[in-house]
């Protein structure tokens, strides 16, 4: 083995779900399709269509975010595009602004200057409430309401959109199924009777309960033991393959980047260091930061090669 690049590259190359160059996707069977009719894409995790690299559904552009009137940034300057049913993962250590990035998506966080676009329009233009409950949002707390039963925690957002009883129910329960909890022996327990990986099953189950097209998780999986994350992203990825979302990740950790991305986006003091493929980054480091950051793991991927 050569170096690290190519221990990487051995390791990518047994990794199933690393097809992001192959241009592929899979069509819904016959009428299967969304509410208004359409057929459903279901593109398997890291394969995306030309078609869809060409579509643009979030363009962050010029964005910065000070806190302290400009004494300091949490993000500098960051433009960054995020594709049709890619999962784009934000890498970075606690600080780079990175959660920051993701929080001025959906409006939680409003940039000092710069543009948020979302669908062609920006952030600003959109009813912030119906932005927030059309983007499925997860995060490490995972925030699960402890007096509401896991079905109705999963329902809560169809609740707050209007949909009738009855379909709340059928949709919770889908979604319980999607992420592999039998709804009719967990629907009706409460989250302190769950594990930390069945509560952030039920996180996922309920970010994706109104069909958002974007899907945005902060860290969701960070506070597990590895064998427990591990399973969580193998869940990821299906999930992604079934329903061909976008998804935008973050995480501090470079195999889980590895593991999920179609594309990585480096961070580093809030600024942007390089985003590209796996392969890209891997090959080519744009700045020493990122070149730094991804020999860490060397002994291990060396370690893993030589077996």
């Amino acid at each position: 083995m050569r170096n690290i690049y190519d221990a990487i590259l051995v390791f990518l190359a047994f990794n199933p779900f690393d097809a992001y160059d192959r241009n592929a996707r899979s069509l819904a069977p016959p009428g299967v399709g969304d509410q208004r009719g359409r057929a459903v894409v279901h593109r398997p995790a890291g394969i995306l269509s030309q078609e869809s690299l060409d579509v643009t559904m979030i363009r962050l552009t010029d964005i910065s975010k000070t806190f302290d009137e400009g004494y300091s940034h949490a993000v500098r300057d960051l433009s960054l595009e995020v594709r049709d049913g890619e999962t784009l993962v934000l890498l970075g250590s606690s600080g780079c602004g990175k959660t920051t990035t993701l929080k001025m998506v959906n409006g939680l966080v409003e940039p000092t200057s710069g543009t948020v676009c979302v669908d062609g329009r920006n952030v600003t233009e959109h009813d912030v409430l119906s932005l927030r409950r059309a983007i499925g949002y997860v995060f490490q707390g995972i925030g699960l309401f402890p007096h509401m039963t896991i079905e109705q925690n999963v329902a809560i957002v169809p609740r707050l959109l209007g949909w009738p009883p009855g379909r709340r129910t059928a949709r919770a329960q889908e979604m319980l199924s999607l992420v592999e909890l039998d709804p009719a022996t967990y629907g009706r327990r409460f989250p302190r009777d769950l594990s930390g990986g069945e509560q952030q099953r039920v996180g996922v189950a309920r970010a994706l309960a109104a069909d958002p097209a974007y899907l945005l998780m902060d860290e969701p999986f960070g506070a597990l033991d590895a064998i427990t994350r591990n399973a969580l992203q193998q869940e990821l990825l299906r999930i992604k393959r079934e329903l061909g979302k976008t998804i935008v990740f973050v995480t501090h950790d470079i195999f889980e980047a590895l593991t999920l991305a179609d594309r990585i986006a480096v961070m580093h003091q809030g600024r942007l260091e390089q985003v590209g493929t796996k392969r890209e980054i891997l090959a080519e480091p744009a700045t020493g930061f990122v070149k730094d950051l991804f020999s860490k793991p060397k002994a291990q991927l060396e370690l893993l090669a030589a077996q």
